[in-house]
């Protein structure tokens, strides 16, 4: 696959703190005749890194999706990539028409109208007329703005102006798209429309880097992901995985872990991981036997226990649950393991819970820590409201019957199983 966008090293670094005096120019000027010492005197300048030692590459027909917290630094990549923003260091190389939709008033002449405002895109996409005029009609459909098309996009709303600048973007048909989270500005219908021309882009071969906190949209539209956390690139990998890897996370940051006061203390979770050759003891990344181990410590033996052990979903929604009974534990550590054939769910991020008992008395109740997560690949449906709780990979075939005489006779056509 040949390399379109290559990054090494890319750093952005800004000031902060500095406090600019704005006034008439010949009181600035007074001021530094009657204290010159004092106007050449530098305010104190607090610098930061918003992207630090950034590398990447992008494939040729590739659609890379940048997901991340607010002020992560994926705009600051995108503005670089687009040259609207030097690096501080470290540099990057892209390889064919650019087109950028990363704000709301990018890109556009204010004072020129929306049909003007595209046949200027066009050109600097270095497209003949012929060719804008072959889309125009197209693109003012899609926009939705027929009625003001001759109009000053100055006088546009943000809807206006993003349904054309997206319209213009995808239409023009750049060799790559930088595309930030600026469809969100939009109603939600023309959100699923641009979604729907998204997909076209990406199928007819173009290359499309994505911003969104949309992660449906991620895992709909693109092949990988870049984590980008604290102005650094945390994971690149597979979107499943690094998608699921990111949930887990955030999941994880906004729920504060048990506390055990006021309950007994005959008993402690030392912990829970997947038992296996892989070094990821809390993620599942392929379907296939899974076995979980969870280990506690037993400070006190336990004469009639029961042991229980549920798995929930980011919504709560309670997924499977199992309880052992009428056990008989003496003091010490032991381990509960359990051996699934498969764990077929969908994508993302879940919550073990276990708990003990002794002769009807609860002992303790744990959320288990860190979250389990399911990063397979998705074997469901595109779409992702028809994505179900289980994810089962299946093979279909295409049967057609034909009838001749007193025989029956078929032809099958084996498709391979996938999401769809």
């Amino acid at each position: 696959m040949t390399t379109v966008i290559q990054a090494e090293g890319l750093g952005k670094r800004y000031r902060r703190g500095a406090i600019v005096q704005r006034g008439m120019l010949r009181d600035t000027l007074t001021q530094a005749m009657r204290s010159p010492l004092r106007a050449l005197r530098a305010a104190p300048v607090e610098t930061f890194w918003a992207l630090k030692d950034v590398s990447l590459q992008v494939g040729e027909g590739e659609v890379l999706g940048l997901i991340g917290r607010n002020g992560a630094g994926k705009t600051t990549l995108l503005k670089i990539l687009s040259r609207i923003t030097r690096p501080t260091e470290g540099w990057a190389e892209i390889r064919g028409r650019v087109r950028s939709l990363l704000e709301v008033g990018t890109g556009f002449h204010p004072e020129l109208t929306g049909r003007e405002n595209t046949y200027l895109s066009g050109s600097i996409l270095g497209m003949s007329k012929r060719e804008i005029d072959r889309k125009f009609d197209e693109i003012v459909a899609f926009a939705e703005i027929e009625k003001f098309i001759e109009t000053q996009v100055k006088h546009y709303s943000s809807g206006m102006y993003v349904r054309l600048a997206f319209a213009v973007a995808a239409h023009l048909e750049p060799e790559i798209l930088l595309v930030d989270e600026v469809l969100a500005v939009g109603d939600i219908n023309f959100q699923k429309k641009c979604l729907g021309k998204m997909g076209e882009v990406a199928k007819g071969g173009r290359t499309v880097v994505l911003v969104s906190h949309q992660l449906t949209q991620i895992r709909r539209l693109c092949e990988r992901v870049a984590w980008v956390d604290g102005g650094s690139i945390r994971q690149l990998g597979a979107t499943h995985e690094v998608v699921s890897a990111y949930e887990s996370a955030m999941s994880s940051s906004d729920r504060r872990a048990p506390t055990q006061e006021g309950l007994p203390s005959r008993v402690h979770l030392l912990g829970w991981e997947i038992k296996g050759p892989s070094e990821q003891r809390h993620v599942v990344s392929a379907l296939g036997p899974v076995t979980v181990e969870f280990m506690i410590e037993l400070v006190e033996p336990v004469e009639r226990g029961e042991y229980g052990v549920a798995l929930f979903n980011s919504d709560r929604q309670l997924i499977w649950a199992r309880a052992e009974q009428n056990l008989q534990l003496a003091s010490g550590v032991r381990i509960f393991s359990y051996t699934f054939p498969s764990l077929p769910l969908r994508p993302g991020a879940y919550d073990w819970q276990v708990a003990l008992w002794d002769e009807g008395e609860m002992l303790d109740l744990w959320d288990c820590f860190p979250h389990l997560t399911i990063a397979t690949e998705n074997h469901q449906h595109m779409l992702d409201q028809w994505n179900g709780i289980l994810n089962i990979p299946v093979s279909v075939a295409i049967t057609e019957f034909k009838k001749h005489g007193s025989e029956n006779h078929s032809t099958s056509i084996v498709l391979p199983g996938q999401s769809g």
